[in-house]
């Protein structure tokens, strides 16, 4: 079976086709600039990608382009969109409706357009970008896989807020936690690394990048999470601010004159590492100032890792323990000086950072030394594998396609 994942943004378009059964990545490319005049198109494997300058007025234009890029050109991967056995879209807000990937039909649209309050960037895009596909695949079914559907297992003590109980039973407010699909992925896949069933473990997973959440999954059920309501609250990211004393917000209303909106904009997108060093929401800019003396970009980093040590922390209380820690995302995968600072200190925990494989490149890999107690691994994470599995499993289920349901997470080809 092959599936085409669709990750919609507000102005960008990625998208993998995946056939499932041989474990195969057989295309990925990525619209950018939707709706610009600078648009361009990515498309391809590896040494065959090519780019292409293109006018994407919306998401229907780019919808167009990747499936004509899919069927056509140099690159071409299949022959013709009857290749195609089914969609699978990400959408980043389930909110309390979904705890579990579902078959697209009108209700499912209707309910993500209301949860686009909580995701407003995220969910408007996945509309557009299944309006899309039903106008050019009409006959293609389609499934949503939700970021949030992960952690509906957290307990009301873990996913509640202490206000008043009604503003709950009005509106549903709550923590959801974002991230989910690249949690579940790096948990399952860590638990394959350590040779382990999952339901014998407790972990620690971090999708450490521009956006950044934790989560505690105890014996295979996600317990708790850094993000809230929305992506905005938990650790310290590119440009958000993460966790903060929320009367910090009608303080700078009042004295800055601030409306609600830009407020909301100051904490989501120039706050976080760009907020602090004043350089850059890429940790790799920070870092390099860090390292000329910048005092400004020196502090970034500094709360950057000690806003990732906390919660380590925290979700070893949490879960009375924890046997592995694992790592994902630019800068999870990629930034050994990050990865130091964060464990650094941490070995009265029996956690025990391995310097020299630390330093060491590679795919998934454990970066603790031999005698920590808790294992340290970095996995790349792969959320459109995760979602072409779910598409794959729902079709297998609900509308009887053949095959067998797929349990392992395997690396693709």
């Amino acid at each position: 079976m092959n599936v085409l994942v669709i990750n919609a943004g507000s102005s960008s378009l990625k998208y993998q086709l995946v056939n499932l059964e041989r474990k195969e990545l057989i295309a990925k490319g990525i619209c950018e600039r939707v709706g610009s005049n600078s648009a361009f198109h990515k498309h391809g494997l590896d040494e065959n990608e090519v780019v292409i300058d293109a006018k994407m007025a919306d998401h229907d234009d780019a919808i167009a382009l990747v499936l004509e890029s899919l069927t056509s050109g140099s690159a071409k991967a299949i022959d013709s969109l009857d290749e195609i056995d089914a969609v699978g879209h990400r959408i980043v807000q389930g909110g309390k409706y979904f705890d579990r990937s579902v078959l697209i039909d009108e209700d499912v649209v209707a309910k993500i357009d209301e949860l686009a309050e909580l995701a407003p960037l995220h969910n408007k895009a996945a509309l557009m970008g299944i309006r899309a596909c039903q106008k050019h695949m009409p006959s293609v079914p389609m499934v949503a896989v939700f970021d949030t559907s992960f952690f509906q297992t957290l307990p009301p003590k873990a996913y509640m807020y202490p206000l008043p109980y009604e503003l709950y039973e009005k509106y549903a407010i709550r923590k959801y936690g974002a991230h989910g699909t690249s949690h579940r992925y790096i948990a399952e896949r860590a638990a394959a690394v350590l040779d382990e069933p999952i339901e014998d473990l407790k972990l620690i997973t971090c999708h450490l990048g521009n956006g950044c959440s934790m989560a505690a999954i105890d014996h295979g059920v996600a317990v708790d999470t850094s993000m809230g309501l929305t992506p905005l609250d938990g650790l310290m990211m590119g440009t958000r601010c993460g966790a903060i004393d929320p009367a910090i917000v009608p303080f700078i209303m009042e004295h800055e004159g601030l409306s609600t909106a830009e407020v909301n904009d100051l904490m989501n997108k120039k706050s976080g590492l760009l907020g602090i060093s004043g350089i850059s929401n890429d940790l790799r800019s920070v870092r390099d100032a860090s390292e000329k003396g910048d005092e400004r970009a020196m502090l970034a980093y500094d709360m950057y890792s000690n806003s990732v040590k906390k919660y380590i922390g925290s979700y070893i209380a949490v879960m009375g323990g924890v046997d592995a820690i694992v790592l994902t995302a630019g800068v999870g995968e990629n930034c050994k000086k990050m990865r130091r600072m964060i464990f650094s200190g941490l070995q009265p925990l029996g956690i025990i950072l391995d310097e020299e494989k630390n330093r060491a490149r590679g795919f998934e890999r454990e970066i603790s030394s031999e005698n920590s107690q808790v294992k340290i691994i970095i996995i790349p994470t792969n959320e459109e594998y995760m979602i072409a599995r779910d598409t794959y499993d729902i079709l297998h289920e609900k509308v009887g396609v053949e095959g067998g349901v797929l349990d392992e997470v395997p690396m693709l080809a």
